[in-house]
């Protein structure tokens, strides 16, 4: 997993200025899936719902400020169909990115649109750190939530369904989040003095309705979580990390992370490990290595925090590069299968050479996410059929047909093109070995600048599942370079 956040609430990554024309809203987003295929990305968290609205066409939630400068004003175009599209052809997946319960950036209900939910359900929401959320307390907020997620798996092409750290919010200073209404009228059985495990189960609750929602409508779309980086520290509970951060997922934010990944409520899952190496109250090294042992065989990849190179106070990030330090470490670790970075924004730059380092060493070849590992009993991926040369002009085409009888559960989403040197093993399990990825049924083989020598060229077809078919070669033709 290569992977990027896109953040569009306040317009940290996309679109760079809310009320922007169509023509540069798109001309910007792909600037950057160009520069990540470049770079050979394969994954992106797009961010399509930052607080109870929407970067796509819904009859639910009203279209962000952040695109439009006023929610609820209209777009001539579907902003998730058009990057689902272009990243698709990039052979880039879309993980839509969503807030479960955060409503307003501020407690100013005259930047909502008249017609939002909140002013139709009142009693569904909070004030809290002069911000606005849906109460997870009440079963009519889980409700929606649910029907907002079956809305976009069912009318999207999306590869994944994300969230990231915020469910119940950060605290705030001497201030309780004000659901005691929420918590008399549905105690569920638990008591006063459960308080705290009741807002456990209320987010509990949710997690797990949600991937019955996604698996029901779409099996092969993923459910994953980005949660805060430290679980529980040690003590308060002996399986915790050694860690003292001010805040941890379990007793403030209650996500009870490790209970979805034992249970299989996720399918994979984003630690965002946003320190340093050696950072006294939260060591990433520390961290990672605990993450690492409590992966209970979901998949593991690992929240990189780009955004802080060269500006974080502490001098690691500073002095060299302290991403590259942290990926040569994931690379040591069984479990861990992939990174991801926040934010999109310096892959526009180059914060202290990382994306050299990137293009030159850890993404010089090319990379397929993992198969869900709840899902590798799914169906097989089937192989294209007659690959063959064509000829046209000046122009030499690897040319082959979709595989057949290809229902939509095991439509293809891509192909993997193999260049394989004469006289060495045919392997595609070798990533040297990766011509290109693509989305087309031909590439022109004569523009591959990289191959010199002979060559035997061979494609695969990966499904909706990750799962890659067997090679097809393309027999008695070997090419020169």
């Amino acid at each position: 997993m290569r992977a990027v956040w896109i953040a569009t609430v306040k317009n940290i990554d996309w679109p760079s200025a809310s009320g922007l024309t169509t023509l540069e809203q798109q001309q910007e987003i792909v600037a950057m899936l160009n520069r990540f295929k470049q770079l050979k990305i394969n994954t992106i968290f797009f961010q399509i719902r930052p607080c109870s609205d929407s970067f796509y066409k819904s009859d639910l939630e009203p279209l962000s400020m952040y695109l439009t400068g006023k929610q609820g004003d209209t777009l001539c175009y579907d902003p998730l169909q058009f990057v689902i599209e272009e990243a698709h052809k990039r052979c880039i997946e879309v993980h839509a990115w969503m807030n479960p319960y955060r409503v307003a950036m501020t407690a100013d209900t005259t930047t909502l649109h008249p017609e939002h939910l909140y002013f139709k359900k009142p009693y569904l929401f909070v004030e809290y750190g002069d911000k606005i959320y849906f109460d997870p307390g009440y079963d009519e907020t889980r409700a929606f939530l649910n029907k907002v997620v079956a809305d976009v798996v069912t009318r999207y092409d999306v590869d994944a369904i994300h969230f990231d750290d915020y469910f119940y919010p950060y605290r705030v200073a001497n201030r309780d989040f004000p659901d005691g209404r929420s918590f008399a009228e549905n105690p569920r059985g638990f008591s006063a003095a459960q308080k705290d495990d009741w807002r456990r189960n209320n987010v509990n609750l949710v997690i797990s309705e949600l991937q019955h929602t996604i698996k029901s409508l779409k099996p092969w779309v993923e459910f994953g979580i980005s949660p805060f980086g430290v679980w529980r520290n040690s003590d308060k509970d002996a399986n915790g990390s050694l860690t003292k951060a001010g805040m941890t997922n379990y007793d403030d934010l209650y996500a009870d992370i490790l209970k979805w990944l034992k249970e299989g409520a996720i399918d994979y899952v984003v630690p965002q490990l946003y320190w340093e190496i050696g950072k006294k109250n939260a060591d990433y090294a520390v961290l990672v290595d605990w993450w690492n042992r409590n992966a209970y065989g979901k998949n593991l990849y690992v929240g990189l925090f780009v955004s802080g190179l060269g500006v974080n106070r502490a001098s690691a990030w500073h002095n060299g590069n302290e991403i590259v330090r942290q990926m040569l470490m994931n690379e040591q670790l069984d479990n861990v299968r992939g990174n991801a970075f926040y934010s999109a924004a310096p892959f526009l730059k180059n914060p202290k050479g990382l994306l050299d380092t990137l293009s030159n060493n850890f993404y010089r070849h090319w990379a397929v996410p993992p198969v869900t590992t709840s899902l590798v009993e799914k169906e097989e991926a089937l192989p294209p059929v007659d690959l063959h040369i064509q000829r046209c002009a000046d122009k030499l085409s690897l040319v082959w047909d979709a595989p057949m009888d290809s229902d939509k559960q095991n439509q293809t989403a891509y192909y993997i093109v193999y260049a394989f040197k004469s006289g060495l093993p045919i392997d595609k399990n070798r990533a040297e070995n990766i011509c290109c990825l693509t989305a087309e049924n031909s590439i022109d083989i004569m523009s591959i600048a990289s191959l010199k020598g002979d060559y035997v060229f061979g494609v695969t077809a990966v499904n909706r599942y990750r799962k890659e078919s067997e090679l097809i070669l393309l027999e008695n033709k070997s090419f020169h370079f």
